[in-house]
């Protein structure tokens, strides 16, 4: 019988190397029928295939999570705004060399935020020694959302003790790309921010929250959500930084009005030192 395969079918490396082929030549990339399901954008990127997507977003980073032996993580959450000393100080020499009064302002807010980078940065280091001699079940890794600020610290200072450390970044309107210290097999990018939510909590073994805005409060408190439900098993949740989180959030008020039960709030954990962070986390786990 004659042998049609190569008629009818194409391998599949055929199918991407015809995508690359239309990038390459600047040519648009028009809906066709016979290219193979996985390699059609056009069909990919449609509403109804959104749970397929979505699918994606879960198996991808799961996956080669598991096959660099990622197993445990310390997350590292907190503002994408909060410059490192160096820079900030950069920054205020600008401003200053400038007389812009709004500049200076917020060069001067920058320099006194900077101490947050570099405790960021001295916890993730006190992670990563301890771990770094460590079988790997025993590891722990930090994650980050992948971004500047004290995500940036957190893996900064997990790579500069040469561990590997993650970054789950986000696909935004403004584009954002990941900070240079996570691990280049390692560094995850997303579209749903509940799917990054997710792995966030697959594999941690504690939250710690320094000071942030919208995006740090959302991810905190779903965390705190998830642990105080159940639907999470107990982890430390610290807050880095006592007085910025005892200003920003009256938990109290929640108490008083009957919202929470007052053992709710032994949920969480007011550090001010990354010795204080790193030391909440071995009380819990006894290590």
């Amino acid at each position: 019988m004659e042998n049609t395969q190569n008629l009818t079918e194409s391998r599949l490396a055929d199918a991407w190397a015809e995508l690359q082929s239309h990038a390459n030549e600047g040519h648009e990339l028009k809906g066709d029928a016979y290219r193979l399901a996985f390699a059609d954008p056009e069909f990919l990127l449609r509403r109804e295939t959104r749970g397929v997507r979505m699918q994606l977003e879960m198996l991808k980073p799961d996956l080669d999570q598991q096959t660099l032996g990622i197993e445990n993580t310390i997350v590292v959450f907190g503002s994408a705004r909060f410059p490192a000393p160096e820079q900030a100080a950069r920054n205020l020499a600008v401003a200053q060399a400038a007389g812009d009064a709004a500049a200076l302002t917020l060069a001067e807010r920058h320099v006194r935020n900077a101490r947050y980078y570099d405790e960021a940065r001295r916890f993730a280091r006190l992670v990563a020694t301890y771990s770094k001699p460590r079988p790997p079940k025993e590891q722990l890794f930090i994650c980050t959302g992948g971004g500047p600020g004290i995500m940036e610290a957190a893996n900064r200072g997990a790579h500069e003790m040469g561990m590997p450390n993650v970054g789950l970044n986000i696909a935004l309107p403004h584009e954002q790309q990941a900070n240079p210290y996570v691990s280049p097999t390692l560094n995850f990018k997303f579209h749903y921010f509940a799917m990054r939510k997710m792995h966030f909590m697959m594999r941690a073994k504690a939250l710690v929250a320094f000071p942030g805005g919208f995006g740090t409060l959302d991810e905190l408190f779903e965390v705190i959500t998830l642990v105080q439900t159940r639907k999470a098993k107990p982890v430390p949740i610290i807050l880095f930084g006592t007085s910025y989180w005892r200003r920003l959030l009256n938990f109290d008020v929640l108490i008083e009005e009957g919202a929470i039960s007052a053992d709710d709030l032994s949920l969480l954990t007011y550090v001010d030192t990354p010795e204080e962070a790193w030391e909440a986390v071995r009380t819990f786990y006894e290590l």
